[in-house]
């Protein structure tokens, strides 16, 4: 038995907030796990450290599935972004562990290596179509076979996916939610101007994402695709809001531009129908908004049974102990499609060394036993938590919009 002697909660701030959960056993060996969720940060943090921890110590580490049903099981309440972050933190923590112990890295518990390593997506965005242009230009230089395209919407102020860093992309921007304003039409208008000179300008080889963000109609969203199918998009993201997973049929009806949803997902349960009636083609869902990777196993294994691939969550609302994660599982995972990545800043990749390295737009997770990252405790504590939240967005007549 592998006793567990100490979890703790830690919460840290180094140009976005992170939380992350340390466990140790009694041999001394540690494992860390992701607890973030972005813009309810302390949430989770409290649903950890108030009552999860106090029912973790003296258990087996080496019990990885039955201290999962327990926490899911357990707490009656199941489901919902908070617990099953908090669940995803202890498992992660738990995999880390049992990797250090066998003295192998996680992807090797998992079957071993599918694939050489783990083609990821980068994000070009600009204010104007020439700017993300100019921006998927130097993605490709850098060698990436694929790049999510996001513009400035023409008449509005500001719009999803533009960043004010051309390097890093934080939405979670004020101490109280900021306003966006947001024109369904003028969208519409130019998306498929940007794929058409996307397409004239990086060749018929990239592969070009698009993530709507939750903000049409079925009807509008199979408009969209329909227009797209000219110039072959890998994927149109987050068509619509998902939880009537339904509307998904009527936007198949009108478009076979492959679909991909569900970073906001957290359990098997909100992608059931999608999957099981081949609604979409690639699944989002994110380890740690996911139940770990003990969850994310049964959902991509349901989803490999319906030709449905993985295409997970990999923005920086994650720190790099998920994407460690995430990367251990898309090395391993038979029906892999894509893993988005976003560059963290340097004080991030400071407090979080990690093993995991990219070249020529692939990530591999590296040989290091168990997740391959760590939290530099000390260094976390210069970065004191700050209150930032997600923006809310209002269509042009003052009514409040899905952000």
């Amino acid at each position: 038995m592998l006793k567990i002697t100490s979890a703790r909660v830690i919460v840290t701030c180094p140009g976005r907030n992170f939380v992350t959960l340390k466990i140790e056993t009694s041999d001394g060996v540690t494992g860390v796990g992701d607890a973030t969720l972005n813009g309810r940060e302390l949430a989770v943090a409290s649903y950890l450290a108030d009552h999860v921890v106090p029912t973790l110590i003296g258990r087996d580490a080496h019990r990885i599935e039955d201290i999962w049903q327990y926490l899911y099981r357990g707490a009656y309440w199941r489901r919902g972004p908070v617990t099953m972050s908090a669940i995803a933190a202890v498992d992660m923590a738990l995999w880390d562990i049992k990797g250090k112990v066998a003295g192998l890295p996680v992807y090797q518990l998992l079957g071993g290596a599918s694939r050489d390593n783990v083609m990821v997506y980068g994000h070009a965005n600009g204010v104007t179509v020439d700017d993300t242009i100019d921006a998927a230009l130097e993605y490709r230089d850098q060698g990436y076979k694929a790049i999510r395209l996001q513009s400035g919407v023409p008449g509005l102020a500001s719009t999803y996916g533009v960043s004010k860093d051309k390097m890093f992309y934080e939405p979670a921007d004020a101490d109280l939610p900021t306003e966006n304003l947001w024109s369904t039409e003028r969208y519409l208008r130019v998306v498929p101007e940007l794929f058409a000179a996307a397409r004239e300008a990086l060749g018929p080889d990239i592969h070009l994402l698009h993530d709507v963000h939750h903000r049409l109609t079925p009807i509008e969203a199979g408009r969209l695709g329909k227009d797209l199918e000219p110039y072959r998009p890998f994927w149109m993201e987050d068509a619509v809001p998902a939880e009537n997973q339904e509307n998904f049929r009527l936007i198949r009806q009108h478009t076979t531009t492959p679909l991909a949803v569900g970073e906001i997902f957290n359990s098997v349960w909100d992608a059931k129908q999608l999957i099981q009636e081949q609604l979409i083609d690639y699944i989002r869902a994110t380890i740690v908004h996911a139940g770990g990777i003990t969850h994310v196993r049964r959902i991509a294994s349901f989803a490999d049974m319906h030709n449905v691939r993985t295409g997970f969550h990999g923005a920086t609302d994650l720190s790099p102990v998920t994407m460690a994660a995430a990367l251990h599982f898309d090395l391993s995972v038979p029906n892999f499609g894509i893993q988005e990545y976003m560059r963290h800043t340097s004080e991030t990749d400071a407090v979080f060394p990690h093993a995991y390295t990219f070249d020529r737009g692939a990530l591999h997770p590296g040989e290091a036993p168990g997740l391959g990252v760590d939290i530099d405790e000390e260094l976390a504590a210069r970065y004191p938590y700050k209150r930032a939240y997600l923006p809310v967005n209002r269509l042009e007549d003052g009514s409040m919009y899905n952000w």
